[in-house]
């Protein structure tokens, strides 16, 4: 188990914290947890602002690559995986290796690129319809915290559960009082979320081995 930042290789988004704050209301979030089109395709005020295929994952597809030493004929699971394009960018990296998603998002799925028919599954967290040791690794990203923290322990025993010891997870957090006050402004669709030692307990509650990261508001 360990903390390593999987996804430095992305570009860092440009968040205007006070504009989506001042956006915010009850029906933005209701909208935005519904994780349809304006989630992912609407407005910045509801979520991604527009969620498109651009190969930034090629670079974080060839660290897990690396990390945990996945070669071809090995299954991977990306838990939350969206529009599938983590899935699509491991298997341009690692050809021959056997890559899935699951996400709760219609939308999202029916939008993937094509060449991931087949191997995109609608579907909870908390269930995940595997079983058990099913897959060489299980990632999640950006996802879990969406869940209140009673699922999201659920989410996490289900990835240590059809896992085979390989695991990775990211979640929203904060390192300080500024730090997470800017982040409630900011978010949508968390249910979850604490300073990393409250992460670290959840953890551990879900029996949960894995190696972690955080998502920090900057």
């Amino acid at each position: 188990m360990a903390e390593i930042d999987l996804l430095r290789s992305l570009p860092k988004a440009k968040r205007n914290v006070t504009e989506r704050s001042d956006a915010k209301d009850a029906a933005v979030i209701e909208i935005s947890k519904q994780f349809g089109e304006m989630y992912w395709d609407g407005p910045r005020s509801y979520g991604y602002g527009g969620y498109r295929y651009d190969g930034r994952w090629r670079a974080v597809a060839r660290d897990i690559i690396a990390h945990f030493g996945l070669t071809a004929g090995m299954r991977v699971l990306d838990v939350g995986c969206g529009k599938g394009f983590l899935v699509k960018d491991l298997m341009l990296e690692l050809p021959g290796l056997e890559v899935f998603g699951l996400d709760i998002s219609h939308y999202a799925i029916t939008q993937a690129p094509e060449e991931l028919a087949g191997r995109l599954h609608l579907g909870g967290a908390e269930a995940l319809p595997f079983a058990d040791k099913s897959f060489d690794c299980v990632l999640s990203l950006n996802t879990i915290h969406n869940l209140p923290r009673r699922r999201a322990i659920a989410a996490l025993a289900e990835i240590e559960r059809v896992s085979r010891q390989r695991s990775f997870v990211v979640v929203d957090s904060y390192y300080t009082p500024e730090q997470k006050a800017d982040f409630e402004q900011w978010a949508l669709t968390a249910e979850f979320h604490d300073y990393p030692d409250g992460w670290r307990q959840a953890f551990a509650e879900a029996g949960y081995t894995g190696d972690y990261f955080w998502t920090i508001l900057a």
